[in-house]
């Protein structure tokens, strides 16, 4: 068994009625902002579980991804990387398939041919996140100017139509999401941003293009959000000190935006 988050057992409380459940997953073995994201993430959703109504666990232990343990759970959150044993895969396919809910961060949503990380899953990637792979990225993480996409959908009430979000390591991906029909992109990257990034390489510099940044699948209940990128003090960090730049849930606006997508995917802000 891989290790608990401490501030709730899982499966070891009852709940009241109104409350929803919330199980997140995660890995935190290997870059340190994402690492720093998971941390920051276990601490925050408790503190907002208690203001909004909802439980909220966390497991590294990803065998916990089968059907008796899921059917506990009406959100599944993906902090920072996704499954890899095909039995995992399949129990989460299925729980979607019927009636679940999901809500992915940043890596989460990664693939790449010839990487650690190979595209290898076909419906996640391109059916039910729809993006394909991961093409490139901004660089150094780096603030954005957001632009609200769908000023209708419930994840995005009452947020202004463009602000900036927390610093982020911005992808790029292989598909046009804007090309699909059943996806419905909620936030982009708005011209304002541009030139997004500081390099050094200039790859690494977006100056112009269209970039969504979160958007759901009308076939699920699901929402994919591209921040989850902590800014790092990367210059020093052979000297252990792995001390976190920024933060992801330091931001009114994009905090709120997370607990609206939460809520929606329960059902609770129709």
């Amino acid at each position: 068994m891989g290790r608990e988050h401490k501030h709730t057992p899982l499966k070891a409380h009852l709940p009241k009625e109104k409350d929803f459940h919330v199980i997140a997953f995660y890995t935190g073995k290997n870059d340190l902002a994402h690492i720093s994201f998971v941390h920051e993430a276990n601490k925050w959703f408790p503190t907002m579980a208690k203001k909004n109504h909802f439980t909220y666990d966390s497991t590294n232990n990803w065998d916990h991804l089968n059907d008796t343990f899921l059917a506990h759970y009406q959100v599944v959150l993906f902090l920072d990387t996704r499954p890899e044993v095909p039995a995992q895969r399949a129990a989460f396919e299925r729980y979607m398939n019927h009636g679940g809910a999901w809500m992915g961060f940043h890596f989460a949503a990664f693939s790449l041919d010839n990487s650690a990380v190979p595209d290898n899953w076909h419906w996640y990637h391109d059916e039910f996140l729809g993006c394909g792979q991961y093409v490139s990225n901004t660089w150094r993480p780096t603030a954005a100017v957001l632009r609200v996409e769908d000023k209708e959908h419930p994840a995005m009430k009452g947020l202004p139509t463009i602000f900036k979000s927390q610093p982020n390591e911005w992808y790029r991906w292989s598909n046009d999401l804007r090309k699909n029909p059943d996806i419905d992109i909620l936030l982009s990257i708005d011209t304002s941003s541009f030139p997004l990034g500081t390099g050094p390489k200039q790859t690494e510099i977006w100056h112009s293009g269209y970039y969504p940044v979160v958007w759901t699948n009308s076939k699920y209940k699901m929402i994919y959000v591209n921040m989850g990128h902590n800014d790092m003090d990367y210059e020093h960090k052979y000297d252990n000190t792995n001390r976190t730049l920024s933060y992801t849930f330091k931001n009114k606006i994009q905090d709120q935006f997370i607990i609206n997508s939460l809520l929606w995917l329960a059902g609770r802000n129709r």
